[in-house]
């Protein structure tokens, strides 16, 4: 018995202890559960807190994605899309148009003498009427339309879902009219038009290239019909366009082929017959067409930027003919050399002046420039930042002569004839044709000379091509004058009889006016 108590008494010593060992385990147990608990939570809550760092960064990216589109596909200052959106969605709305079989219609548009505004007020009072512009075409076109700004004062719309050709050109009139309303920037008024070209899918192309450049071509029809129009695509403005790029790319080999010359044509004193100045006129004698009209390659000149390197040309060859008849005792008389609005302002004119004048020993005096009223009245010219007034004070300084070609037909402002000085007015042929018929003509003429006369400027009259025109002119005072009556232009080697100081057989140079007029036409 005593053994059985002892027994049970080692056992429950024994159970006790692996309790007491249990419990001791079970606390280790849970206070690891605990802790491990608490990392979890904490774990946990790194996970939200990494989550949301997560979720923000992505909403930052995609915000700063969507501020990288918006300015790589937007205009900044005037908030449109821009030509790289145009080029993205343009192809996704001709697609549309294919498969709904509906017409699109594209319409370029370019303000009509912008860059004049641009110079006259700044460009801040340019980027406002910028601004302008842009909400007003918006005005004008329907909300699922498309107004993109290409760049400087180009703009093109994308109208969709045209129903008929007669919708395109209502919105087209519609852009005109709004953009026609006078508006105030910072206090100015200023009126602005443009001119706009329309091409439609898919009759005038079925892609982007040839919408745009067809629109394109359009616009600049626009520009030489008178500008503040629109004009729809034709396949002839295509032909005129393919004209004028191949004028272009023949112009430049011309000159670097030299195929120019200087062909002179005199100006007459009428009472003493004696050639008194020679007008110097570009002559381009293509090998395979023979000569060109300069009418057909002077305005592509001036566009494309060559008007420059032929305006050297004549500089110099102008110099050197004068050398030449110097060298064989001829009697000098001034040379009038027409010059551009773009040779005056982006050329160094006084610098070319002077260094042909002293290469060929010529007084400067013996010079005398020809600037259409267009030329005489720019401001400023953005690249060299110096005005008309400017570059003709330059030369005059050189003792060049000024006169004004083609007056009455340019901006009719009078007032530049007395803040600028110059020394003769060369009245536009158009006044001349019909004098003798045309009684307002004869009027406008008239007003002229006596206006010329208390202004003490000489006149000269171009285009005297019958023998009534020039009594008419005697009769209103005319002195100087110049035509295909009096003597048509030649070569430099056939000027000895205009540079002789005699006077001139006229019944001998007129020939038969009429049969000449088309070939001789400068």
């Amino acid at each position: 018995m005593i053994l059985l108590i002892v027994a049970l008494s080692i056992a429950l010593v024994v159970s006790a202890a692996s309790l007491l060992a249990l419990r001791r385990q079970t606390h280790v147990l849970n206070a690891r559960l605990q802790e491990v608990e608490s990392k979890h939570e904490e774990f946990l809550e790194q996970a939200d807190y990494a989550r949301a760092i997560q979720r923000k960064v992505e909403a930052q990216l995609l915000d700063k994605q969507q501020r990288l589109d918006r300015l790589a596909h937007h205009d900044q200052l005037t908030g449109l899309p821009n030509r790289h959106f145009l080029a993205l969605h343009l192809p996704l709305a001709l697609e549309e148009a294919r498969k709904t079989r509906t017409p699109l219609a594209v319409l370029f548009l370019d303000l009509d003498r912008f860059k004049h505004i641009n110079d006259t007020h700044g460009h801040e009072i340019g980027d406002k009427l910028l601004q302008e512009v842009a909400q007003r075409i918006q005005a004008s076109v329907r909300t699922d339309d498309m107004v993109v700004r290409m760049g400087g004062d180009e703009f093109v719309v994308i109208l969709n879902k045209v129903a008929t050709v007669e919708q395109a050109n209502e919105t087209a009139a519609r852009i005109l009219s709004n953009l026609t309303m006078p508006l105030v920037i910072a206090g100015k008024p200023l009126v602005t038009t443009t001119s706009i070209g329309l091409s439609l899918y898919p009759r005038d192309g079925d892609d982007v290239g040839a919408l745009l450049r067809h629109s394109d071509t359009a616009m600049y029809q626009a520009k030489d019909c008178g500008r503040n129009n629109f004009q729809i695509f034709s396949p002839v403005m295509d032909r005129k366009l393919q004209e004028r790029v191949n004028v272009e790319a023949r112009l430049r080999a011309a000159i670097e082929l030299q195929q120019f010359d200087v062909h002179y044509q005199p100006i007459l004193d009428i009472e003493t017959r004696r050639v008194v100045a020679l007008e110097a006129l570009i002559r381009w004698k293509d090998p395979e067409e023979g000569f060109i009209a300069p009418a057909r390659f002077l305005p592509v000149a001036e566009e494309s930027g060559l008007i420059e390197p032929i305006g050297e040309f004549v500089w110099r060859h102008v110099a050197a003919d004068m050398a030449r008849w110097r060298e064989q005792k001829l009697t000098l008389v001034p040379i009038a050399v027409n010059l551009s609005a773009g040779q005056l302002m982006r050329s160094d004119l006084r610098a070319q002046i002077v260094e042909v004048t002293q290469e060929y020993g010529i007084d400067p005096s013996m010079l005398q420039i020809e600037l259409t009223e267009g030329a005489m009245l720019q401001k400023v010219d953005p690249r060299s930042g110096r005005s008309s007034e400017a570059v003709i004070n330059e030369v005059r300084s050189l003792g060049v002569r000024i006169s004004i070609d083609d007056f009455g037909v340019g901006y009719s402002s009078l007032g530049y004839l007395k803040q600028l000085r110059v020394d003769s007015l060369k009245i536009d042929r158009s006044f001349i044709r019909d004098l003798v018929s045309d009684s307002n003509d004869y009027a406008i003429v008239a007003a002229i000379f006596a206006m010329a006369k208390h202004l003490r400027i000489r006149i000269i009259v171009e285009g005297v091509e019958g023998w009534p025109q020039l009594e008419m002119l005697r009769g209103l005072g005319c002195r100087f004058a110049q035509g295909f009556l009096l003597a048509r232009p030649t070569e430099a080697e056939n000027c000895a009889p205009f540079l002789s100081n005699t006077p001139l057989r006229l019944h001998d140079v007129g020939g038969d006016v009429l049969a000449t007029i088309a070939v001789g036409s400068n």
